[in-house]
């Protein structure tokens, strides 16, 4: 039964963390990259769409990202949905591709994704402690109910914190990361 909470605990802070991966990688840096557009819904016949279903995206320069249409007909659909993003992107369409060129970040801009990227890791570190508390509730149940014993019990709840700390150190790594890049000029 504690093995099953352990395990149970860590696969959901590796989630917390994966989310955590994907929140930064929705954060643009001075790079364009097709995962800024992950999190897009397209109106597309009534029925909000992602984005990466209806297009392809090419990366020819550092600051341009191409995105081809599998259906020209929603080209109005995708561009409007790419402005009301409030990526900082006017997209320019020619009747078969659309076109995103990046502009330069400035560094008040910068310092605002860098504060986007802190709440992220905040979040992801929120629920990875309430991830713990909740298996520590569990761990600490199980010894009151008699089900085990007191000494494996406290063995549970180090190693819990062992790989609670894990992953918050993780979520500390890949901010840390990020914030490099967003500052780098």
């Amino acid at each position: 039964m504690i093995d099953e909470t352990l395990f149970d605990a860590e696969e959901k802070m590796e989630k917390a963390v994966e989310v955590a991966k994907e929140g930064f990688a929705g954060i643009r840096t001075g790079r364009a990259h097709p995962g800024m557009f992950q999190k897009l819904l397209v109106d597309y016949y009534g029925a909000p769409t992602p984005l990466q279903q209806l297009a392809s995206f090419q990366n020819p320069e550092a600051r341009t990202i191409i995105i081809s249409p599998f259906d020209k007909s929603s080209m109005h659909a995708i561009e409007k949905a790419i402005q009301q993003a409030d990526l900082g992107i006017n997209p320019s369409n020619d009747g078969t591709i659309i076109r995103c060129v990046m502009p330069v970040l400035t560094e008040e801009r910068r310092r605002e994704y860098v504060k986007m990227a802190h709440n992220q890791a905040e979040d992801a570190k929120v629920s990875v402690r309430n991830i713990r508390r909740h298996a520590k509730t569990t761990l600490e149940k199980l010894v009151k109910d008699g089900e085990v014993g007191e000494d494996e019990g406290a063995r549970a709840e180090k190693e819990l914190e062992t790989v609670t700390k894990k992953h918050v150190d993780l979520i500390d790594d890949l901010l840390k990361h990020k914030e490099a890049e967003l500052l780098d000029v």
